[in-house]
């Protein structure tokens, strides 16, 4: 083994300290005034209750599909590898299967835990300056997204080793498998369950609270303020971070599978292929210096008092290119000491630069600082209708330059290194995963510091700053659900590839019968999931909906602030509805593959995967894209701009915010975690 390939378990560690450090950095600072803390303690504990009881369901979930898993491949068999029996194929890879789950689990828990202790913080620092806020809500992102990066790679080197990796690398590969559709199953059920909660308390608090009622957004009569805090933090942190650690570790392990299948089983190099191999440790190697880059470019952030939504911006984009210009300095090295093709060198270079082109535009169409935003809230001068048909065709515009990346990005990587350079382009672009879904995560924490100064009534000036902060995390969580949304097309197109070789399917005949049929279901399955999650946040905040209007109702005193709401019958709601609507299409994106391969065939399955990646990428751009910029249309209106808060535009952008919330905080994102599960599993 190569002495370079210690870098990997050394950054790991490092990750872990730094997620440390950082968490300690935050957690000293001041609470604020005994209001706030009462505020944060609150939002804290009902955030708390949910995720204990989601992952509680998820945690049985996962013991009976693992051993689901051990059964079916020990019985039905499945790639012959030399030295291991099918029984022991089938216990490995679901053993596997729970250590990725927990992995996944314990990262969005712990990334969830800071980032609402956090939010009363950051309200505090918001007290004092604007570049306090900003340090710690980004402090505060960047716990979660450290703290991802340690646990895939440790859990990925650690699942290889102990698979006998190091001696045998033709058994490690197809048992790794297991430990990233552990990440996948559990980050499908975080990011839905999340996205359901979140949405449905966003929408009922918008719908009574500032449509119906006419008080403003985060105001703590509302009863379902708690629970719109709550979802902030359980859908954009424990969700994408969850969701981002599935395409972490599924870029990495669909590289290392094409690696053995190039090497070993296509090469025809033989069976005593030694674990060295370059290409083996080269996905590894680069995720790990993207580690060490991401540290750097977290202390490069900097910002100052009275800055611009454009300066804000740059501010943090400072960080994420000299994180991605350190990556390619630490590949280049890499590649020169491990003695391989210096076109490989450029396929990371063509990953990071299709997650910025991505990044960039998705910044573009969702920001109120370029026209399309401010197009749209002009738009809500005739009305709601017109803001949701400007809206829609600003979404489905949206995923021209998002298309041409990323086809562009694959055609360089495939000419540069072939089906490997495409997984490895996918792990170049998620290499500064750190500082990337730490300025993802920022967003959370800056809505609901703002919320916190909303509702403890502090002084115009700090609700400024963190409106400022509100504006900019719309924008960068947008960002990062386009990022998000880029890494997944890449890494479930590696993993189908990686599929194909195993199922040994040299092409996919479009013009036979039955890949036809699998590339129409596979197209029809971002819809159908689409359709049962925006109707699961419909039927979930109907309820919200009927229980704030029920305590405006009949609780004396709400709106003149002598009475006080029942903010936890709120928060319960939205918890028993999130948890019962997660089950039937988490549990869809599973069965059909399996459906599929076993009545269909396996280039059925193939053609499966080849449909729900086309339309599942585009309707997930599109819904991402016009949510974020139906959010920054109404923000851009409550600056003061066709009326400002409480005029007749405003209202109609409030309903068309209300339409985006489960586009791009539910459905959107969790087409990403569909069609890159629908490929692990059929590779399983």
């Amino acid at each position: 083994m190569p002495g370079i390939f210690w870098v990997v378990p050394i950054s790991g560690v490092i990750s872990v300290i730094f997620a440390v450090l950082l968490a300690r950095n935050v957690l000293k600072r001041p609470t604020g005034t005994p209001k706030m803390k009462e505020i944060g303690d609150i939002i804290f504990q009902a955030a708390w209750a949910f995720l204990k009881r989601q992952y509680t369901t998820i945690a049985i979930y996962s013991v009976a599909i693992a051993i689901i898993i051990g059964v079916l491949v020990g019985l039905l068999g499945g790639t012959e590898v030399e030295g291991l029996s099918q029984f022991d194929i089938g216990w490995r890879t679901g053993v596997a299967f729970l250590v990725g789950a927990v992995c996944s689990g314990v990262a969005g828990f712990i990334g969830m835990y800071i980032a609402v202790k956090s939010n009363v913080r950051c309200a505090a620092a918001a007290q004092k300056s604007l570049t306090e806020a900003v340090n710690v809500a980004l402090r505060g992102g960047a716990v979660s997204g450290f703290l991802i990066t340690a646990l895939s790679l440790i859990g990925v080197t650690v699942i290889f080793f102990a698979y006998g990796g190091a001696t045998n690398p033709q058994i490690a590969p197809h048992l790794i498998v297991g430990f990233g559709f552990g990440a996948s199953f559990v980050a499908l059920f975080a990011q839905l369950g999340g996205g359901i909660y979140t949405k449905a308390a966003d929408v009922g608090a918008d719908l009574v609270g500032k449509v119906e009622q006419g008080i403003p957004e985060d105001d703590p009569r509302n009863p379902a303020t708690i629970a719109d805090n709550v979802g902030d933090n359980v859908g954009d942190v424990a969700g994408m971070g969850a969701d981002l650690f599935e395409s972490y570790v599924g870029s990495i392990i669909a590289t290392i599978a094409l690696a053995t299948a190039a090497t070993i089983f296509a090469g025809g190099a033989g069976a005593n292929v030694p674990f060295d191999d370059a290409r083996f440790l080269l996905p590894i190697l680069v995720a790990a210096i993207g580690v060490f880059s991401s540290v750097l470019g977290t202390f490069l952030v900097r910002t100052g008092e009275q800055a611009s939504m454009g300066r804000l911006l740059w501010a943090l984009r400072t960080g994420i290119y000299s994180a991605g210009g350190l990556v390619l300095l630490g590949t280049a090295i890499a590649i020169t000491v491990l003695n391989l093709d210096f076109k490989l060198f450029w396929v990371v270079a063509v990953g990071l630069a299709v997650g910025q082109i991505i990044g960039l535009s998705t910044e573009y169409f969702t920001s109120y600082e370029y026209r399309p935003t401010k197009a749209l809230s002009g738009q809500a001068l005739t009305g709601a209708g017109t803001v949701i048909i400007a809206g829609l065709g600003l979404g489905m515009l949206s995923t021209v330059i998002p298309l041409v990346a990323v086809v562009a990005g694959i055609w360089l990587a495939d000419w540069l290194a072939g089906v490997y350079g495409i997984a490895l382009a996918a792990v170049g672009m998620l290499s500064t995963l750190g500082i990337t879904l730490a300025t993802d995560a920022y967003g959370p924490v800056a809505d609901n510091a703002g919320g916190i100064a909303e509702q403890a009534h502090l002084p115009p000036e700090v609700r400024q700053r963190t409106d400022a902060l509100d504006a900019l995390g719309n924008t960068t969580a947008a960002t990062g659900k386009g990022f998000a949304i880029g890494s997944a097309v890449l890494t479930a197109l590696a993993l189908m590839v990686a599929y194909s070789q195993v199922a040994k399917l040299d092409v996919l005949d479009l013009l036979k019968t039955r890949v036809l049929m699998g590339l129409l279901i596979g197209a029809v399955m971002p819809f159908i999931f689409s359709s049962l999650t925006m109707q699961a946040v419909g039927r979930a905040a109907n309820k919200i909906i009927e229980e704030v209007r029920r305590q405006f109702r009949e609780i004396p005193g709400i709106m003149d602030g002598t009475g006080r709401p029942d903010y936890a019958r709120a928060v319960d709601i939205s918890t028993q509805s999130a948890l019962r609507e997660m089950v039937l299409p988490g549990l869809l994106a599973i069965v059909v593959p399996v459906l599929v391969g076993a009545f269909m065939g396996a280039a059925a399955l193939g053609g499966l995967l080849l449909g729900a990646i086309a339309t599942g990428f585009l309707l997930a751009v599109t819904m991402a894209n016009a949510g974020g910029a139906w959010d920054n249309a109404k923000k851009y209106i409550e600056l003061g701009n066709y009326g400002g808060k409480g005029s007749d535009p405003h209202r109609a952008a409030v309903v068309g915010d209300t339409v985006g919330d489960p586009f791009k905080d539910t459905s959107g994102p969790s087409l990403n975690i569909l069609i890159k599960l629908m490929a692990i599993v059929s590779l399983i």
